[in-house]
């Protein structure tokens, strides 16, 4: 059974950092394309940043200089440190594994406000 568990998000202010973490379970995961997504209220779901099985990133023009994405093939975990916050950044962020197949997580809602 696929389980991806997002953990660390919260209230922050503006100009604030989070660092979100992935655990994933019941994949392999060094094999797997992992991805973080934002979903912000009455909006679609949006790739914000990406990390393939070799180490290329990807990052939405919206983050670039400020998000960083990273995985730790020993602990099946990803990353995404996130720096400069912005209240557009509010949203409920996602992980994604894509490995033949397509998983999601529940989700880990960040909002920055002050």
């Amino acid at each position: 059974q696929v389980q991806l568990v997002e953990s660390g998000g919260g209230l922050v202010q503006p100009g604030g950092s989070l660092r979100l973490s992935c655990a994933a379970s019941g994949i392999i995961f060094s094999i797997s394309d992992m991805g973080w997504y934002q979903q912000a209220p009455g909006k679609q779901r949006e790739l914000v940043a990406q990390i393939t099985r070799g180490g290329s990133t990807y990052y939405a023009d919206s983050v670039k200089g400020r998000f960083t994405i990273s995985r730790d093939n020993a602990k099946n975990t990803v990353y995404l440190q996130m720096n400069s916050l912005k209240p557009e950044d509010t949203a409920v962020y996602y992980c994604n594994a894509v490995y033949g197949m397509n998983s999601w997580g529940k989700g880990t809602l960040v909002t920055v406000s002050s």
